[in-house]
This record gives structure tokens, C-alpha cells and sequence, in this order.
């Protein structure tokens, strides 16, 4: 069954320069679907034309009848009294107007109404409202809240003094308790710390709808969607895997494409070569060998037919390294801190040796930058000290990048801050794809993904053993954190990061510091070590507390039987759903030119697929 179907959508906001070209795409009921593209490729426009926010100039959006779309883009306006809690319940109203329906049909069945149509319409009314968990509406909304990290302060809070990442977080939690159809999502994970990115992505791997997603978190769209579409130059390319199957393909198609190229070339050049041999010999008393050539000369016209396949640039630059003869890059001895009554960091001892790759990871607020402005001396310790390596020549590459005067151009600014020539200047720039006339850019006019890639090229003007960044792929896109990767993996000294992109962190960490309550965690391992560590101790805690004595092993048992009885009745219920849809859909191939007993056997087809899907949700839950 299809959930949503594109057509063939145009849209252009300068005349002749469009942005969508013609989009044509379906998806099926169910799908998880990523949307990726370069910043401007038209992605959040996409959105905006299927959510009905924005009209396209030609083409339609067609969804099933009945079926919610919910967009995490669109942030609405709420009343000025409104808070952070309010804006959840608002979410849950469809549900608490079921529960008032269902009071005041239970008054008049107190009152004596014994008629059929009242007990179908409670019946009908109380079964929807136990699918939509109307009895635990305010459990589902405290669960859905914890999971996103949104803490019991923010919600009393009023909306309108809450940050915009604190806004989106609280309206991410909205979109979820409304229990929509279709989800569209852009960048989900933007202002979710990791502890909120990882619930985000195992209740969207549970969600029974579908959704389309914008993501540039790599590892997100690596764990929840089967597909990808990516958009490219106005129109879609397609990819039946997840994010790193879109890698592969898109390198596999690149190379084949390119070999077809060749290939065409090839021949064209062989072709090229016979023709111009004709002429030659036509000049020299053979005139009919002109008509030959000539039809060669067309032949070669109908054969290209393929342009040479472009690559995105990438930064061909690689950071400079100087040889380092030491033991310590980094020593802190009985560190300590806090701000008032909250404590960011216990008694700590910390060292990095030569060629170490740390990852600070650990929840927004729990102080990681703090630490490293600790670290840069930017910040003073309660107690103890931090020191670096007298070798040691540091570079730091902040979460927010700025300058201290942003009107120059780039190039100015280059040549400023590099103490470099023009041609020195334009030739780094260019390693990290700052070109033409782009060099001529306002420093004030880039965009936060431009201004890390700027800062990241003028650090490179001198040899450097221990690299700082903080959230260094923050602001930018897929390419843009590909080129930083790329980069990264040509240096080999010390690398100390805070970072939320789990790819990122998956990539180039052989070490993880946690920070949290007040205390940092030292792993000497990589990230899917860590996991996997974290997931052992985990299931060990599970064994223990089953094996812990007083126990209550008969009631378990007990309810045991109680679920097998639950889990077949329920089956025979699917089966008999099932039954009822397959006659549905043989009446409507019958009721093909009858218009209105069509639309009734629609609707009917509807609530039977609900509620089917109701019953496999209740199966599981009772059969795990």
C-alpha cells in the first residue's frame, strides 16, 4: 500500500533556475526512508511541498485518506500563557476528546440507553482509545519526555523563554505523542545529545508508520532507514540500503559510469581518427570518401550520449605533522570543578600519550567544554593543574568559530592570519574548495559550516601534534564532513575531540571519555567496543537482578499462562481481520464502477487495517 506518492514536483523561486526538476517517488506503507542531498539541493523545500506548507509550480503529493502527516520542521506558534507541558498535552487532545466522548456516552448509559447504535459507538470509541494508550497518556508523555532528555523544569517552563534547541527538542516529543501516520523529519538529531539520539533512533526502528527523514548524522540514517534518496541537481537517485550502502553504490555507480564514459571515448576517438583519414584522402582526388566521412561525423554525434560523470570535490590537503619525541602530550593531576552546587568534574587524573585518539563524549551540560577550555588554560581549575608537553604545538578548532574581524574577504583574511602571499593564500584556499570568486566572499556572509572549514585551513599553516576540536562537524553537511574525515585520516598524531556524530566518533576514536554526574569515565577502546562493553554489563545486570534472592518466580510463571491465553486469542482475532480484509478487496474489484459503495468499502478497509495492525501490536507486547 502506498503512503505517500510524489509526482513529478517543479519549483523554481527565480525564474528559469529551478530546484526541483521534475521529483517522482513513491513510498510504501511502513518505510523508513533517508533524504540526503547538499545544502540548497531543495530537501526541506521537498518537505514543505508534502506537508502542504509550500505550493509547487507543477505537480501533486497524494496520501492515503485519513493518514496524518507530522512535520518536525514546521515549529508552531502557541499562545503566550502556554508551557513547555502544555504543548505536550496539546499533542495527546485527539485522545482526550475520545475519553470525553466516551464519559458522555457512558452518562447516557447510566441514565437507561440501551440502544444498539450507542453500545457500537462506545465500543468502537473505548477500543481505539486503548490502541492509542488513552488510559496511560500521561505515563507515555513522562517516558517520551525522559527519553529526549527534556527534564521536569523545561516543562513547567514557559515556551516562549525556551531556546531553540530546547523548542525543537519539546516539539520533536509533540510530533511523537501525536501518533501520526507519516513522519517527516529534518534533521531530527541536531540539538539531541547521545543518550536522546540513541532513544530517538530505537523508537523510530519500533514506529509501525513511516517516515522520510533529512539527515546528515550518519550514524542515525545508518540504523533507521532501508532506503535513500538522494537528491541530485533537481531530481532524485535511489539507493535500496542504508547510509553505508548508499556510499558504496554511489562510488560503484561513479566507476561505472565513468568506464562507460571511457569506453564511449574511446570508440569516438577510433571513429574521430577514420573520418579525418577520409578527408584526407577525399583532398587527394577521392571526393565520394567526403560522404563517407561525413556519416561517420553523424554516427559520432548520435553516440554521445553520456557526459563524462562528475565527483564531488573533495579537500586535497593534509595536515602538517611534526615528529614528537615524548611521553605525555597531556597530564592533569587532582583536577577539580564545579559552578556553585553543581559539580562538572571529581578528583581527576587524565593523560594522552603520542598518537592517542580520545573522544569526550557524555550529555549536553554535563560540562565537555568546559573541560577543554580547562585544558587550553582558557578556564582555571577549582583544584589541581593541567599540563601539556613541552613538544607539544597545539591547534584548536572551536565548537562556534570566530574571527576577529569578519568584514575582510576570505582571501584577506587568509592572508592576514597566515602571514602568507596572495598566491600562497589562493592556493590553500583552494585545497579546501574556497575557489574563483568565492575567495572574495565576505568572511561575515559564510555560513557556520564554511566559517570550520576557513578556521580548519588556516590552522594548517604550521606543523601541529595535538589537535583539539569541539563538535567539528556540527554545522555541516555530508560532503563537509567527509572532507574533514578525509583530512583527519591523513594525521597521525593526537587527536582530542568532543563530538556527538557517532560516525564520527566510530571512525577515529581508539579511546572514550565519558563525562557525567560530576565524574569522568576513562575506556581505552573504540566506540563499537564501548557499545558492546556497555551492552554486556547491561545484560549482566539483567541476570543478576533475575537470579537475586526473593524473587517471585511462581507469579511470573503465572502470568506466563496468562499471556500464552492473551496471545492466542489475539491470533484468532488477526486471522479472522485478515479474513474480513481479503473479502473487502474482492468486493471492491467487484464495486469498481460504483463510486459511493467504493468509498464505503475504502473506509471499511481502513478501520479493518487499523485495527489489524492494532492486534499485531498487542501480540507483541504480550508475546515479549
Amino acid at each position: 500500500m502506498i503512503d505517500l506518492s510524489v509526482q513529478k514536483i517543479r519549483i523554481a523561486f527565480e525564474k528559469g533556475n529551478d530546484i526541483l526538476k521534475g521529483v517522482s517517488f513513491d513510498i510504501t506503507a511502513g518505510e523508513h526512508v533517508g533524504v540526503l542531498g547538499r545544502n540548497g539541493a531543495g530537501k526541506t523545500t521537498l518537505f514543505r511541498i508534502i506537508s502542504g506548507e509550500l505550493e509547487s509550480d507543477e505537480g501533486v503529493v497524494v496520501t492515503p485518506p485519513g493518514k496524518r502527516v507530522g512535520v518536525l520542521s514546521q515549529i508552531p506558534v502557541y499562545p503566550e500563557d502556554y508551557t513547555g507541558e502544555d504543548v505536550l498535552r496539546q499533542a495527546q487532545r485527539r485522545i482526550q476528546r475520545m475519553g470525553r466522548q466516551m464519559e458522555e456516552l457512558e452518562e447516557k448509559m447510566a441514565a437507561g440507553d440501551s440502544d444498539a447504535d450507542t453500545l457500537r459507538a462506545y465500543d468502537r470509541l473505548s477500543a481505539e482509545f486503548q490502541r492509542l494508550g488513552g488510559w496511560e497518556l500521561e505515563r507515555f508523555r513522562d517516558t517520551v519526555a525522559n527519553g529526549l532528555g527534556i527534564p521536569r523544569r523545561q516543562r513547567e517552563q514557559m515556551y516562549a523563554q525556551l531556546s531553540g534547541g530546547e523548542r525543537t527538542r519539546l516539539n520533536l516529543a509533540r510530533l511523537i505523542l501525536e501518533d501520526t501516520d507519516i513522519l517527516l523529519l529534518d534533521e531530527p538529531t541536531n540539538h539531541l545529545d547521545m543518550s536522546a539520539a540513541e532513544w530517538l533512533e530505537d523508537y523510530i526502528n519500533k514506529f509501525k508508520g513511516t517516515v522520510l527523514a533529512i539527515s546528515h548524522d550518519r550514524y542515525f540514517l545508518d540504523r533507521t532507514v532501508s532506503r535513500v534518496i538522494e537528491i541530485v541537481d533537481g531530481l532524485p537517485e535511489f539507493y535500496s540500503g542504508n547510509y553505508s550502502f548508499y556510499l558504496e553504490e554511489k562510488r560503484r555507480r561513479y566507476e561505472e559510469r565513468l568506464k562507460r564514459y571511457e569506453k564511449q571515448e574511446a570508440k569516438i576517438a577510433q571513429l574521430q581518427k577514420a573520418a579525418d583519414d577520409l578527408h584526407l584522402w577525399a583532398f587527394m582526388g577521392a571526393d565520394k570518401l567526403h560522404k563517407r566521412a561525413f556519416s561517420i561525423e553523424k554516427r559520432m554525434d548520435k553516440m554521445r550520449v553520456t557526459d563524462r560523470p562528475r565527483q564531488e570535490a573533495k579537500m586535497k590537503t593534509r595536515f602538517g605533522e611534526t615528529e614528537f619525541r615524548g611521553d605525555e602530550v597531556l597530564v592533569a593531576r587532582g583536577l577539580t570543578k564545579a559552578f556553585g552546587e553543581k559539580r562538572i568534574l571529581g578528583e581527576t587524573e587524565l593523560l594522552i600519550e603520542p598518537g592517542e585518539r580520545v573522544a569526550l563524549i557524555g550529555d549536553n551540560g554535563t560540562g565537555k567544554s568546559t573541560l577543554i577550555r580547562m585544558i587550553l588554560g582558557e578556564e582555571p581549575a577549582d583544584t589541581g593543574f593541567t599540563r601539556i608537553g613541552p613538544a607539544v604545538k597545539t591547534a584548536y578548532l572551536p565548537q562556534t568559530v570566530t574571527f576577529q574581524d569578519d568584514s575582510p574577504s576570505v582571501l584577506e583574511c587568509m592572508m592576514y592570519e597566515g602571514k602568507c602571499t596572495q598566491q600562497e593564500a589562493r592556493d590553500r584556499l583552494a585545497a579546501y574548495l574556497f575557489r574563483g570568486e568565492q575567495v572574495f566572499t565576505p568572511v561575515n556572509a559564510l555560513s557556520g559550516g564554511e566559517r570550520s572549514r576557513l578556521k580548519l585551513c588556516m590552522l594548517m599553516k604550521s606543523d601541529i601534534n595535538f589537535l583539539i576540536l569541539d563538535e567539528p562537524t556540527n554545522h555541516l553537511d555530508a560532503a563537509s564532513r567527509e572532507w574533514i574525515e578525509e583530512a583527519l585520516a591523513d594525521y597521525t598524531e593526537t587527536l582530542l575531540f568532543v563530538s556527538h556524530d557517532r560516525y564520527f566518533i566510530n571512525r577515529f576514536a581508539t579511546r572514550i571519555w565519558v563525562m557525567g554526574g560530576g565524574e569522568l569515565k576513562d575506556y581505552r577502546m573504540g566506540y563499537g567496543e564501548y557499545r558492546d562493553y556497555l551492552e554486556r554489563q547491561r545484560q549482566l545486570a539483567q541476570t543478576a537482578a533475575a537470579k537475586a534472592p526473593g524473587g517471585k518466580k511462581p507469579e511470573r510463571a503465572a502470568r506466563a499462562v496468562s499471556r500464552e491465553r492473551q496471545a492466542a486469542r489475539i491470533e484468532r482475532e488477526i486471522a479472522q481481520t485478515e479474513e474480513k480484509i481479503g473479502e473487502n478487496e474482492q468486493n471492491q474489484e467487484a464495486a469498481a464502477t460504483d463510486y459511493e459503495r467504493l468509498m464505503e468499502l475504502t473506509r471499511e478497509h481502513q478501520e479493518l487495517t487499523e485495527r489489524l495492525e492494532a492486534l499485531y501490536t498487542q501480540w507483541e507486547e504480550v508475546s515479549q
